[in-house]
């Protein structure tokens, strides 16, 4: 099984941006926790980091022809993105939405994720520990757990 893993904007600033919210743990750190717990089930990943809107459509439409499901923290874009919607709905892959904070717990405006419509789950305010729980979710609905 292959999964991407797509990061939207800011994403890359883990560690610096408000740890406060986010923790202190740099995107690399999150990304080697990904991989490790995916290769611990025999699940490749690809992962893909963009702050552009188009960036993040492009590398989802790539998933039609190279993964099985997708896992998603599109940052702030899941609050605004139909486009982002639009490419989950086109490529019609399982994918599960992640954000580390609570986006309920948060900002009023945050409480909208346009792109969860197009996710079999999504998972907030569990920190690194959503994408070990997406994988999970995933694997599962692959039924290759």
């Amino acid at each position: 099984m292959k999964l991407f893993v797509i990061h939207g904007p800011n994403l890359n600033m883990l560690g610096k941006r408000e740890p406060s919210i986010y923790g202190s743990r740099t995107y690399q750190e999150l990304l080697s926790y990904i991989d490790d717990y995916a290769k611990s089930k025999n699940i490749k990943t690809s992962f893909f980091q963009s702050n552009h809107e188009g960036a993040l459509v492009d590398f989802i439409q790539a998933a039609y022809e190279g993964a099985d499901g997708i896992i998603l923290n599109p940052g702030a874009y899941g609050h605004t993105s139909i486009a982002i919607l639009d490419a989950l709905k086109t490529v019609n892959l399982p994918a599960v939405e992640v954000h580390l904070s609570d986006i309920y717990h948060r900002e009023a405006f945050r409480h909208v994720s346009y792109t969860s419509l197009g996710c079999i789950r999504t998972i907030c305010g569990r920190g690194f520990a959503g994408y070990k729980e997406a994988i999970d979710t995933l694997a599962d609905h692959l039924k290759l757990r």
